[in-house]
């Protein structure tokens, strides 16, 4: 019997773009359960609320659940990283890579990672050429400012930005 083959893909997801749905979506045909691990992260100061980010992540990728047909799972979580992948019983952490910049610290987190324990394998995807550009944290500001975002985020994370900033 082959074990399930489970990835944990973290991050703030403050808001979660469509870049972040695009890796999501391609990390989930790699494994059998992927958990979409929404970090606490009180020291960015999130626009959102775990529990929002949390909310959005499950109504954004119940649809990629089901065209996978992988398991998908939403969980906040605080402290150490591979401490959460550890409790899961995942074998892998999921990464997007957009630039060079993103590289040098995933690469930095990978080291340590593996220090902490070396069972669990990085994965790294790279963001597709349309989604390189997008951060949430420039959507904020683009957002804050009057300005488009729906090229961005899904139409249901476009409602709750706008919402925030009225």
């Amino acid at each position: 019997m082959t074990a399930k083959r489970t990835a944990l893909y973290p991050g703030t997801f403050d808001p979660i773009t469509n870049g972040h749905l695009d890796i999501m979506a391609r990390g989930a045909k790699l494994v059998d359960e992927l958990v979409i691990g929404v970090a606490i992260n009180e020291g960015k100061k999130p626009l959102f609320s775990v529990e929002e980010r949390v909310a959005m992540a499950k109504e954004e990728l119940a649809p990629v659940a089901k065209a996978t047909g992988t398991l998908i799972r939403v969980e906040a979580f605080d402290g150490l990283l591979v401490h959460f992948a550890e409790s899961l019983g995942a074998q892998f952490i999921l990464r997007g890579l957009r630039a060079v910049a993103d590289f040098e610290y995933e690469y930095q987190m990978v080291g340590m990672n593996a220090f902490l324990n070396d069972d669990i394998e990085t994965i790294f995807l790279m963001a597709d050429p349309h989604h390189q550009a997008i951060a949430s944290k420039l959507v904020k500001e683009i957002a804050r400012l009057g300005g488009k975002i729906n090229d961005f985020v899904p139409p249901a994370v476009e409602k709750a930005l706008l919402a925030k900033f009225e």
